[in-house]
């Protein structure tokens, strides 16, 4: 082997080296509807004050450790219950590393587990933190297996649970009791953790339940609400539990740009809402005309984005890509066979989308 074969076997370790990075498709060109993204932007007369508030940000200065002011705004504008705080990471992936981390380490290998499929920072995060990652496959309609999942959490104890609500890369909720019996299973011995990146567009919430479950995180993020581009999640919990993953929390890990648009946004709360009530309707309008196309499933949603099973993915996903549509191809999952999931978008886009998959049909 060579030098730098031999450091590498030397030092990394294996299951880093058998892994690959996260790949991120170029969509240079392309209309992006692969990342669960909100295609609005601003208005005008918001994108010029938001300028004039990043021009006035301090940027030679560290940013404040407590972010106090932003977090204020988070509680009182996004439904933390009272007595409750967040902590804030460089998006959702931050903060389930964080999680991942505090549970594992040294002599312990803790199992942390999901339905399947799910969020890949699930069983990564898992990986790099060093604990076990176990997969409890959803039944055929994507619903919760809840007998496998309870037998699952008996027989390995797992000190993390997943729970996406909705879900992705399927989009539906989950049924919400299953889910209460499942952190009730878990109880003293695990933390469930309810992520809901896509509650924007759900407009249900388990926020509100905090004081029911003391062993239960609300994950979010702002970034399918419409800010992907200042990568901000957050996570409420018991202030007992929240004051343990806080140690492992980076310090200055949200920059000051990060701050000062998130502030900015959540003092404008109402404009991302109503683009959110938009993409709503436009999801069932998308639903409904892809349904009535010959051989097409359409999974139910409640998020962003639409599952789609078709009779040849394959053929579907190259006449998108001539098209110059990017979405993301899943039909390589474990119980996905045939499927895409597309982002909703623009009544412009949307339509784009779906000429280009009544054309593979018709050439099918």
């Amino acid at each position: 082997m060579s030098f730098i074969d031999t450091l590498i076997a030397n030092t990394i370790r294996p299951e880093v080296q058998a892994d690959h990075a996260y790949v991120v498709a170029d969509a240079d060109g392309f209309i992006k509807l692969d990342a669960m993204e909100n295609p609005y932007s601003l208005p005008a007369h918001l994108r010029e004050e938001l300028g004039q508030r990043l021009t006035a940000a301090v940027l030679n200065r560290y940013p404040l450790p407590s972010n106090a002011t932003l977090k204020q705004k988070i509680c009182t504008r996004l439904g933390v219950p009272g007595g409750y705080d967040v902590i804030l990471g460089n998006g959702s992936d931050e903060l389930i590393s964080i999680m991942a981390t505090a549970v594992s380490g040294g002599a312990r290998h803790p199992v942390i587990l999901a339905p399947t499929p799910g969020f890949v920072m699930f069983s990564r995060s898992a990986m790099l933190a060093g604990a076990r990652f176990v997969g409890v496959p959803l039944r055929a309609d994507m619903t919760l297996d809840k007998a496998a999942m309870l037998a699952n959490i008996a027989e390995h104890k797992p000190a993390l649970v997943f729970l996406a609500y909705p879900n992705n890369p399927t989009g539906n909720l989950f049924d919400p009791d299953e889910m209460v019996e499942i952190i009730r299973a878990v109880g003293e011995s695990g933390i469930v953790v309810v992520d809901e990146a896509y509650g924007p567009f759900a407009r249900t919430s388990f926020m509100e339940r905090l004081p029911e479950f003391e062993n239960m995180v609300v994950m979010r993020t702002v970034s399918k609400l419409g800010l992907a581009g200042i990568r901000l999640g957050y996570m409420a919990a018991a202030p007992k539990l929240l004051a343990q993953f806080e140690k492992v929390r980076p310090p200055y890990n949200i920059n000051v740009l990060t701050q000062t648009a998130a502030e900015f946004a959540l003092d404008h709360i109402e404009v991302l809402n109503d683009q959110a009530t938009l993409l709503i309707d436009a999801r069932e309008k998308m639903a409904a005309d892809l349904a009535a196309l010959p051989g097409v499933t359409v999974f139910p949603s409640a998020a962003n984005f639409l599952l789609v099973r078709l009779p040849d993915a394959d053929a579907t996903v190259a006449r998108l890509d001539a098209a110059k549509v990017l979405i993301k191809n899943v039909s390589k999952m474990n119980g996905l066979g045939g499927c895409i999931r597309v982002t909703v978008s623009t009544p412009e886009e949307n339509a784009v989308f779906l000429d280009a998959v009544k054309a593979s049909l018709t050439s099918h």
